[in-house]
């Protein structure tokens, strides 16, 4: 069983990330919340918390090993438990899972069903069927938010997030975008660059 692996991200593309270890590489599936944050980690060394299991074919008569990749063993999880919802597998996980954990696990907290149908693949039906399987069992999960975003940040970094709040982005959203920017851009002295920045990498993800 693959637990952990260390290495070299060498490529995100199509949900999947590609680690480099010495003379193999490693393909994981990732979860789409994870995306933006790892685009600026190519080429840098990463840790992931990985989830390996076998993935069958429409036929059943054959299965190919597959490992998903998390930032942290919270995260990990985290999606364990939520794929024990009836009708939620791995890859539709994978994909409907485009915001922070810690946010999804509030919105189950909270019955806030809107939240659940407004995440891909996610309908009315499976979303009253994840509040009713799950509630109560997350609150361990409410609150804890892995990133990292507000640490290191110059004090002009808040201006660009309020601004990007002005123009419809979600706080979490503003945060990710302005980490992201200052992540790939070395020259940004102020709140404009910032956000001006931060619209253009949004357009490549």
């Amino acid at each position: 069983m693959i637990t952990r692996i260390r290495g070299e991200l060498a490529e995100i593309k199509d949900g999947v990330a590609l680690v480099h270890i010495e003379a193999l590489t490693y393909e994981l599936l990732i979860p789409a919340a994870d995306i933006s944050s790892l685009l600026s980690q190519v080429g840098n060394k990463v840790e992931f918390f990985t989830l390996h299991y076998f993935e069958g074919q429409s036929q059943g008569s054959s299965f190919t090993p597959r490992l998903i990749g998390f930032a942290n063993d919270r995260d990990r999880a985290f999606f364990e438990l939520f794929t024990t919802v009836k009708g939620i597998g791995n890859r539709k996980a994978l994909r409907a899972l485009i915001r922070p954990f810690s946010e999804t696990a509030t919105a189950i907290s909270n019955r806030d069903a809107n939240f659940l149908v407004s995440l891909p693949e996610i309908g009315k039906r499976s979303a009253e069927t994840i509040i009713a399987q799950l509630n109560g069992k997350v609150d361990s999960f409410v609150g804890e938010l892995a990133s990292t975003i507000e640490l290191d940040m110059p004090p002009y970094c808040e201006d660009a997030i309020a601004m990007l709040i002005q123009l419809g982005e979600t706080k979490q959203d503003a945060k990710r975008l302005i980490q992201l920017a200052i992540n790939s851009i070395d020259n940004i002295k102020s709140a404009d660059q910032l956000v001006q920045t931060s619209f253009q990498l949004k357009g490549k993800l």
